[in-house]
């Protein structure tokens, strides 16, 4: 299995996905440069949290229409996975390989610590190895993660089982207080129909590696290996 990690200008969570993946998950993994125009063969792409271009305009506004897009487009459109973390939920949200879209936080303020999230499905490479209901503490580092959407997209996300993550509290109620950005319905990750793209904002790989004290976000890594490696 190989995985590709894209590169923007501005990504800073490129190198912590790549360690997880690499050194923790004992995967191959490829860097792919934001102007590169080929994949590398690689058999999942994943876009890294940062602060692509900026974030001027709207976060990943820019980064969409990177060279490196069109083929994270054309190999989503083909049925190859693809999975974005925070800035790179909001890439894919603007390229609209997801629905919805991510908007300045609630509060107007960078919001940068743990938070709990709920399992919403176990039916989805993201949370294969999740019970429905398990919840995990990961953290969060964005000013712009307030999910949102109109009636009828909620309505199909609901029905097709899409949403894969809420944000909750320690016993995994789902509250206002528990929901560090304002977004609809606590919804903290999600993916497309096909469920071959997801994405969401809390940082699953800053909480894999046992030196940083808490290993919740490693499950995600697992659960994407046991979908494709089954």
């Amino acid at each position: 299995m190989k995985f590709g990690v894209v590169v923007f200008p501005g990504s800073n969570c490129d190198r912590d996905l790549i360690h997880v993946l690499r050194d923790v998950m004992q995967q191959e993994v490829k860097e792919l440069w934001h102007k590169d125009h080929s994949l590398k063969g690689c058999d999942f792409i994943l876009l890294p949290g940062g602060f692509s271009y900026g974030d001027y305009l709207r976060s990943g506004a820019i980064a969409r229409f990177s060279p490196i897009m069109q083929e994270v487009i054309e190999f989503a459109d083909k049925g190859g996975n693809v999975f974005g973390i925070c800035n790179g939920f909001q890439i894919l949200c603007e390229a609209q390989l997801l629905p919805g879209a991510l908007l300045q936080n609630a509060h107007h303020q960078f919001s940068c610590k743990n938070v709990f999230i709920r399992c919403e499905t176990d039916e989805s490479m993201l949370t294969s190895r999740m019970r429905i209901g398990q919840v995990i503490k990961v953290p969060i580092a964005h000013g712009e993660g307030n999910f949102y959407c109109d009636d009828t997209t909620l309505k199909s996300l609901d029905d097709n089982g899409q949403i894969l993550f809420r944000y909750c509290d320690e016993k995994g109620n789902i509250t206002d207080n528990s929901n560090p950005n304002g977004a609809l319905q606590n919804i903290a990750g999600i993916c497309n129909k096909q469920k071959n793209i997801f994405g969401m904002m809390p940082h699953p790989e800053r909480a894999a590696d046992n030196l940083l004290g808490n290993t919740n976000g490693r499950i995600v890594f697992e659960s994407i290996l046991n979908s494709v490696l089954a």
